[in-house]
């Protein structure tokens, strides 16, 4: 049974000095750690890097046919299709991006169904196909992804497309996810998967399959049920600054979201929160003099009694022209609940587990 861990590149320690000799790979192999929590016995994690893109993105590289044509794709816990642009699409960022050429493939077999998907940052429309697809050493055959026809507002953001990690019934698509049909392959001897997202360089980020590394946080794992099977969401106690709940009050619902770069809210709360920090908004940010940031307190995120602070250092980012800027914006996720999007900013913070058979999110400090 093989573990994958698929290191992610974030675009833009020792780790840094053996990737630059080009000696990360063995010597992860070489110190490889299976963590007892996670039964991941007789499993081989392997590592797959993912490349930081200016903090904004995380991406991963998969293959897709026979012979195998390689794209560069967001690994996303909020949402559940695995799609690439195809050569029948026409849009702008289509052509910017690499497309799937199908006839290539001796492994393709199409469908007729079509889908959309809308994300925070743009939408696209496909089809549903079946190929062969890899993630490093893991094989899915047959699996259905889709294959895009029309994209829009993705120009100019460099990721080919998208590999979703969420639960089945979250799919647009109504395709298997690569994850379902991995574990249901027995490529994956834990059900298990895992992020380490680095901080301010390109190399070093990293996602498992099929069991967790401990070398990439530190302490334990503090297990945190979902709220209920279907989606990556828990329930967060409340969100605070120097001891004044300032959010969530009450309790709310906290999605853990690799493929969101921010962390999000309802506006009247992100709106709270950037006047208590001293933000003035301007455009679609909230902007801060640099000179103050390193004043600002630490916001808390407690989830299930246990406190996550994200300090200003990390929630406050720096724009090409030096300009500094919050890095919590409004969720344009219109819901009838308080909902929270934990995103990059905050998995940069705290190594995430997310485990499908019992259901639950396993959190610790990154190192």
């Amino acid at each position: 049974m093989l573990g994958e861990r698929i290191p992610l590149r974030r675009v833009k320690t020792m780790r840094k000095a053996l990737s630059e000799k080009n000696m990360l790979k063995s010597f992860l192999k070489e110190h490889d750690y299976r963590l007892s929590q996670i039964s991941s016995r007789g499993s081989n994690l392997t590592v797959h890097p993912l490349r930081n893109i200016m903090d904004k993105l995380y991406v991963g590289n998969i293959t897709i046919g026979t012979p195998p044509q390689e794209f560069q794709v967001i690994f996303d816990t909020g949402s559940s299709d695995l799609w690439v642009p195809s050569v029948f699409c026409n849009s702008t960022a289509c052509a910017m991006h690499v497309m799937f050429r199908h006839l290539r493939s001796s492994t393709f077999r199409p469908t007729r169904k079509i889908f959309s998907i809308t994300y925070g940052s743009g939408r696209m429309k496909g089809v549903v196909v079946h190929d062969t697809v890899r993630i490093g050493d893991l094989v899915s055959t047959d699996q259905p992804f889709g294959l895009s026809v029309a994209e829009y507002g993705f120009e100019g953001i460099p990721f080919d497309g998208v590999l979703g990690l969420n639960y089945p019934n979250m799919s647009f698509s109504g395709a298997i996810p690569i994850f379902d049909n991995l574990k249901n392959q027995g490529a994956i001897s834990e059900p298990v998967f895992a992020f380490y997202l680095s901080k301010n360089k390109r190399e070093g980020s990293v996602v498992m399959f099929g069991g967790v590394d401990h070398r990439y946080y530190q302490g334990e794992l503090n297990w945190v049920p979902l709220i209920q099977a279907g989606d990556w969401s828990v329930h967060m106690d409340s969100i605070s600054m120097k001891g004044k709940v300032i959010a969530c009050s009450g309790g709310c619902k906290a999605l853990v979201d690799t493929g969101t770069s921010l962390i999000e809210g309802p506006t009247n709360l992100v709106n709270n929160i950037q006047k208590l920090i001293g933000a003035t908004p301007r455009g679609s940010k909230h902007y801060i003099s640099c000179l103050v940031f390193k004043t600002l307190p630490s916001i808390i995120f407690t989830i299930n009694g246990i406190n996550y602070p994200v300090p200003a250092r990390a929630y406050i980012l720096k724009n090409s022209r030096g300009e500094c800027y919050t890095a919590i914006r409004e969720n344009i996720l219109r819901t009838f609940r308080e909902t929270w999007i934990l995103g990059d900013v905050f998995l940069r913070q705290y190594f995430s587990a997310f485990d499908r058979g019992n259901d639950r999110i396993g959190l610790a400090r990154a190192v």
